[in-house]
C-alpha cells in the first residue's frame, strides 16, 4: 500500500544564529489510506506548524512533503493550490463557513472553485450532507445551525472533493462531548467508505485514543504513543 501523504526529513526553524529555534527536527511520517492518526503534544510544540507543512500551506526549512507521489517543493504555487484542492481537505476548530451562503453552497464551494458544473457540485454536496445527517438543513445558513451542525458541514465540505487525506486542527475543540463523539464516529465511517486518511491535531486524549495511531510531538520529534496500524516514523 502506498502512502497518500508523506514527509521525509522535515525541519522547521525560526530565527537565525543564536536566536535560531528548531521547532521540527527531521520528521519522517507516512499516512496511509483509510487510517486515522492523532497528533498530540503540549501547546507550542509545533503541531499546527506540522499540519500546515503537511498541507502545503507552509514550507519546511528542509526536507520534503509528498502528496499522491508529487513533492510540493517541485510544484509552482498554482500547482500546489490545484493539488491541495483535489487531494486534501481541511477542518479547523472554527468551522470557517461563509456566513452568506447556505450549508449546501458552503459544502459545494471547493467543487465550484475547481470549475465543476453547479449541477454536479450541488449533487455531490447534497450526498455529503446526507452522509453527515444534515440533508434537511441544506438550505440553512451557518447562523441558523448549531455548533455541531456547523462542524459537520465543515467535515462535508472537506470531503466533497473525495480527498486522499483530511487534515483536522482541533476539530472538536468547541463542541460538547455528544457532538465531539458524533464527529469522531463520522470521521471513522467516512474514512473507511472513501479510503481517506485523517490526521487530527487534538489536545483531547479521549478522541486521540479512539484513532488508529497516536503520535506525540515533543522536542521537535514524533513519538509513537499507540498504534493499531503499521507505523513508519
Amino acid at each position: 500500500m502506498t502512502a497518500v501523504l508523506e514527509c521525509q526529513g522535515v525541519v522547521k526553524s525560526y530565527g537565525e544564529g543564536a536566536l535560531k529555534v528548531d521547532v521540527l527536527k527531521g520528521l519522517d511520517v507516512q499516512l496511509m489510506p483509510s487510517t486515522q492518526t492523532a497528533i498530540v503534544g503540549a501547546s507550542g510544540a509545533g503541531k499546527s506548524t506540522l499540519l500546515n507543512i503537511l498541507g502545503g500551506l507552509d514550507k519546511p526549512s528542509a526536507g520534503t512533503v509528498t502528496l499522491q507521489g508529487q513533492a510540493f517543493s517541485r510544484l509552482s504555487e498554482n500547482e500546489r493550490g490545484r493539488i491541495r484542492n483535489q487531494h486534501l481537505g481541511f477542518v479547523y476548530q472554527f468551522h470557517h463557513l461563509l456566513g452568506e451562503f447556505t450549508a449546501l453552497e458552503n459544502t459545494a464551494m471547493p467543487l465550484l472553485i475547481a470549475k465543476h458544473s453547479k449541477k454536479a457540485a450541488y449533487a455531490r454536496a447534497e450526498a455529503l450532507l446526507a452522509k453527515v445527517g444534515l440533508q434537511s438543513r441544506r438550505g440553512h445558513k451557518p447562523s441558523e445551525l448549531s455548533g455541531g451542525e456547523r462542524q459537520r458541514v465543515a467535515v462535508a465540505r472537506a470531503l466533497v472533493c473525495e480527498p486522499a487525506c483530511v487534515l483536522m486542527d482541533e476539530p472538536t475543540g468547541n463542541l460538547d462531548s455528544h457532538n465531539a463523539n458524533a464527529v469522531r464516529e463520522l470521521m471513522r465511517e467516512l474514512s473507511q467508505q472513501l479510503a481517506t486518511a485523517f490526521v487530527v491535531v487534538t489536545h483531547d486524549m479521549t478522541i486521540a485514543r479512539d484513532l488508529d495511531r497516536v503520535l506525540e510531538l515533543k522536542d521537535g520529534a514524533l513519538h509513537i504513543l499507540s498504534a493499531e496500524i503499521p507505523a513508519s516514523l
